[in-house]
């Protein structure tokens, strides 16, 4: 098959989580001998954001950890060549309206491939009316990152043509370590955002790393004069941005991290971890969580990881883990099987290559209900 995604970027993860998924999922299409074709704006804010901050050397990381990828960086797309000859196309959420409008405009003037659009986001019910100004009446389906973003769609029309799509661990690159060496302190890998959070992390991160004793490193980017004054007031390590290809070793140093889902995936979109817990878990660290409703029964709470209701359950929650090595061996183990068993980008590949046949069987292209 020839595979074409549009993305915001495939070089960059300045601030782009999917670009991680993305990358897995294109090498495994390679290595399976599918032919692939990722188009990205020149102007890219990720790469555009990347480059400002770290020069042409931040793409390195990138390029060494995949070398079979490679991406066509546009102004204004040329469909007819990108299209030429294509079996299935994806175009992501994170793309400029009018270039999703013409990629269904050439579907319905009699395009012979099975077109999707790509949401991992939570701007469905953060922002709907962005969402509803996307023209997708071309389009075959919805991929979503999950039910209840699923969910919206179905009430937008499109029935059996949005499809649960995870994101997951590329264990090519996320795995344990060769050899295991001394580990200390958290890590916790994520960006300040735009406010979603910031009182739940110094809640379940912040204060309690402070009240068990340990030493906290984090790696992110957009982190404001404000939120670096608090991370000082804490004692913690700040390091900004960290490429996604070095995070398997940065993981590999610690004795276990945190996840601190946004407000907006708590409360609106449960069951939809980010995925940096699918690639924590597969680099066998232990990993305790902020409260999130694991609606779809994607891991075994309690056992692949832990989870706590408050600043004062993950305080003890940390110093149990510093004091108990079974504890965290166990965690890890279980996390680690976990992934390998149900939440690889092999598997997402699977379930792709599934929907596409499913589709082309029934290639009707719905209507998209208007707000």
């Amino acid at each position: 098959m020839k595979i074409v995604y549009f993305t915001h970027s495939l070089e960059s993860c300045w601030n782009h989580g999917n670009a991680h998924f993305l990358r897995g999922v294109l090498r495994d299409l390679i290595a399976r001998g599918h032919q692939v074709a990722a188009y990205e704006p020149r102007d890219a804010w990720s790469r555009a954001n990347l480059v400002a901050d770290h020069g042409e050397a931040g793409l390195e990381p990138y390029r060494r950890a995949y070398p079979e990828l490679t991406s066509r960086r546009f102004d204004e797309p040329d469909l007819e060549q990108a299209l030429d000859g294509a079996d299935l196309v994806i175009v992501h959420e994170w793309s400029e309206p009018a270039l999703v409008a013409a990629v269904g405009r050439a579907r319905k003037r009699g395009g012979r491939f099975t077109l999707l659009f790509h949401d991992t986001h939570h701007r469905a019910v953060s922002e709907p009316e962005g969402i509803r100004t996307f023209d997708l009446s071309g389009y075959d389906g919805v991929l979503a990152f999950g039910e209840t973003l699923a969910e919206v769609y179905r009430r937008w029309g499109w029935g059996d043509r949005v499809f649960v799509w995870h994101e997951a661990a590329d264990i090519r690159l996320f795995h344990p370590p060769a050899q295991e060496g001394p580990r200390e302190g958290l890590i916790w890998i994520g960006n300040w955002g735009d406010g979603e959070r910031t009182k739940e992390l110094e809640s379940f991160l912040f204060t309690p790393a402070r009240d068990a004793g340990l030493t906290l490193d984090i790696h992110g980017v957009r982190y404001p004069p404000e939120a670096q004054a608090m991370l000082r007031r804490y004692g913690v390590r700040y390091h900004g941005w960290l490429a996604n290809a070095a995070a398997p070793a940065a993981f590999a140093r610690h004795m276990a991290t945190v996840h601190v889902p946004r407000r907006f995936y708590v409360r609106q979109l449960p069951g939809i971890p980010t995925i940096r817990v699918f690639e924590a878990l597969a680099c066998g660290i232990p990993l305790v969580s902020a409260p999130w409703q694991d609606s779809e029964g994607l891991f075994s709470v309690g056992e692949d990881f832990l989870m706590v209701r408050s600043g004062d359950e993950m305080a003890r929650a940390l110093r149990s883990l510093r004091a108990d090595p079974d504890l965290r061996r166990g965690l890890a183990e279980r996390g680690l099987a976990a992934i390998r068993a149900r939440h690889t980008c092999t598997h997402r590949v699977d379930e792709l290559l599934a929907i596409a046949a499913r589709l082309q069987a029934t290639p009707a292209a719905p209507e998209m209900e208007t707000a």
